[in-house]
């Protein structure tokens, strides 16, 4: 949903409403299972970092299986084709963030772990491409990870307009449907128009699980736990290049490390709309690395967790 995906998410309005926690923790139960549970069609629109992208997608759950295809509108024709949230094809590279907004909505969320990170309330109702929807807050309990506004449909449970929002209140990234039909796709509509790319599980061949020399934090924001870790292998530099990923319950980032080999690449710190990205050279018993941090969380909290790489055996896993 980065809505998942694919959307990263929103907030906007961020007061305390007790009354209506409980409601909102319903919602968020339903946005969990919407993608799994129903078939639709429609066009959204992609806002971020000033730049804004028109797509359609075809989404159709059909005998316990989920497949979806996405097209963007704009310039030359972009699309991706997923089956079960595995990407089968793509063409060019669609807006970036799209991804992770279309994966949030498929997630299954733990209303209880967010609880301890976020406070999850329920703002109202609206309407959003002509459907009534509810207004979930979910404004973030500490300064490293940014709040959302989510606008479910009431109908399905899916996310109509979502809203990523900073510190300050500032505007992020935006995602809103613009029409909406909750009719399945046909087949020929997840059928790609374009040379769609064939992704095949031979383009991971050189991915490994583990490492002689695990890489971890010794330090990560409150409640960031590591969910995944592969070892690829740089068909240009032979080089093994180490990725993991971190995850809140709701927000991700990625974290790469690479051997410099002599290289003299400078350390940098770069925000594009929500997404940080932070480059810091680091010094061990194998040699000077390069760790990158990318994803959407402040740049302060980035740039942190880079310099709190370490390689070996991880007996301070995040110390808070």
């Amino acid at each position: 949903m980065r809505v998942l995906p694919l959307l990263p998410l929103l907030l906007s309005g961020w007061f305390v409403v007790p009354a209506h926690a409980d409601e909102a923790q319903d919602w968020l139960k339903r946005l969990g299972q919407a993608e799994q549970q129903h078939s639709y069609q429609g066009t959204f629109v992609y806002e971020r970092n000033g730049s804004f992208s028109t797509h359609s997608i075809w989404h159709l759950v059909q005998d316990g299986k989920v497949r979806e295809r996405l097209l963007q509108l704009d310039g030359t024709a972009k699309e991706v084709v997923r089956s079960d949230g595995r990407t089968e094809c793509v063409t060019g590279k669609l807006a970036s963030g799209l991804g992770d907004v279309t994966a949030v909505a498929a997630r299954q969320f733990d209303p209880q772990k967010l609880n301890d990170w976020y406070s999850v309330t329920k703002e109202g109702d609206s309407r959003v491409a002509g459907r009534p929807v509810a207004v979930i807050s979910l404004a973030p309990r500490d300064q490293h990870r940014y709040g959302f506004e989510l606008y479910l449909d009431r109908e399905t449970g899916l996310p109509l307009k979502s809203l990523l929002l900073n510190d300050k209140g500032q505007l992020l990234e935006r995602y809103q449907f613009t029409s909406l039909v909750t009719s399945p796709p046909d087949e020929s509509q997840l059928k790609p128009v374009g040379q769609c790319r064939q992704v095949s599980l031979a383009d991971a061949a050189t991915a490994q699980t583990h490492t002689i020399h695990p890489w971890h934090s010794d330090w990560l924001p409150p409640g960031f736990e590591q969910v995944s870790s592969t070892v690829l292998r740089d068909p240009r530099t032979k080089s093994e290049v180490t990725s993991l990923l971190y995850d809140d319950g709701l927000t991700r980032f990625s974290v790469f490390i690479e051997p410099l080999q002599g290289a003299a690449v400078p350390d940098a710190r770069v925000q594009l709309g929500p997404t940080a990205a932070v480059t810091r050279h680091l010094s061990t018993p194998q040699g000077d690395m390069m760790a990158t941090v990318v994803g959407e969380i402040p740049l302060g909290t980035a740039e942190r967790i880079a310099l709190s790489m370490r390689v070996g055996k991880d007996d301070t896993q995040a110390k808070q």
